[in-house]
């Protein structure tokens, strides 16, 4: 089976151990915590000793690796040495591609090193980053023509880490709360379920003590939380991997999925090919005019805001209702501008 990327950098800092002249028969113990320091910092024991005695394996007899790396063991200096002191596997390296996807991996988790829920964990970003560079790709890993959407990082990432410790807790919460169109400030009581992100806003799922029933709340809305002693158990029906299996974005209904049928351009149709709107989406070309879609899905506001954002380019078929709402809202758009 080929190495995951990891695997090889973890190679790359054994091979550097056992090529250390000043540092001769480093132990397994040695060459775990060398691995565990190079690629997550000293933040606790994030790899075995049964992985590096994998690793020494893979380096001595996989094929597909090819290093076929002469490790031996010194009984009497209790450590790993190259029976051959020239060899090295820096001679057989990555490929670019392999190379570039660990970079790309690398900077990926870099973006959120601002954020406070992930303070924490900055100096294990910065080992990554920064220790990164045991796979000699030099300046041509420079991943500045990369752009990467920015993590949002404001007032709500605070309340983001007290909502994680409620829900861990299992504690119930108390908070203010004001929607975009009202003026009035609710305070709510909650057990709080899950968090979500959707479109770089954070969402907060839980039950209504008072209403009894299940609720949504954005983040950025909410203030003054307060989180109470009061225990709860989650609610038997409540499953967190099921609870949005037919929604689009972050709206959830009680009513039942549907299955909602488009007739899109083929340009659109291709777009969608690469990026569904939902897993249950299926596609039937018809015509060199039109593509069909078929989802699955509740007639949420989010799926109503995705049809309009189409334009011209979509109409619905199925169901009746859904086509009659898309009606209204592109008559009520035009005399807008009338």
């Amino acid at each position: 089976m080929p190495a995951n990327k990891y695997a090889l950098l973890r190679y790359r800092v054994i091979d550097r151990c056992l090529g250390n002249q000043a540092r001769l028969f480093p132990s397994k113990d040695d060459l775990r915590e060398a691995c565990e320091e190079a690629l997550y910092g000293s933040l606790g024991e994030h790899i075995s000793a049964s992985t590096i005695e994998k690793d020494l394996w893979a380096m001595r007899n996989e094929s597909e690796l090819g290093y076929y790396a002469p490790i031996a063991y010194s009984k009497a200096e209790r450590g790993y040495y190259y029976e051959d002191p020239e060899y090295s596997i820096n001679e057989i390296s990555l490929n670019d591609e392999d190379l570039l996807a660990i970079r790309f991996a690398a900077k990926t988790l870099d973006q959120f090193r601002d954020i406070p829920i992930f303070k924490q964990y900055e100096n294990a970003i910065d080992k990554i980053v920064n220790r990164i560079a045991i796979s000699p790709l030099g300046e041509d890993g420079d991943l500045s023509f990369v752009q990467f959407e920015t993590a949002p990082s404001s007032a709500e990432q605070g309340i983001l880490q007290r909502l994680c410790t409620a829900i861990s807790d299992q504690h119930q919460v108390i908070f203010s709360y004001q929607k975009f169109n009202l003026e009035q400030t609710n305070v709510y009581t909650l057990e709080p379920y899950l968090l979500k992100e959707y479109r770089n806003r954070w969402y907060l799922i839980g039950y209504n003590v008072k209403k009894g029933s299940m609720q949504t709340f954005g983040l950025d809305r909410m203030s003054s939380l307060e989180i109470t002693q009061e225990k709860f158990v989650i609610q038997s029906s409540f499953n967190a991997d099921t609870f949005f299996k037919h929604s689009i974005g972050i709206t959830q209904l009680s009513a039942e999925p549907q299955k909602v049928v488009l007739e899109v351009s083929p340009t659109q149709a291709a777009y969608l090919k690469t990026q569904p709107i939902h897993p249950s989406q299926v596609i039937h070309e018809t015509s060199a005019q039109w593509a069909r879609i078929e989802l699955f899905v509740l007639e949420t506001y989010e799926l109503t805001s995705f049809i309009l954002g189409l334009g011209s380019q979509a109409r619905v078929l199925e169901p009746s209702s859904l086509a009659i709402r898309i009606q209204k809202e592109l008559k009520a758009s035009l005399q807008a501008y009338s």
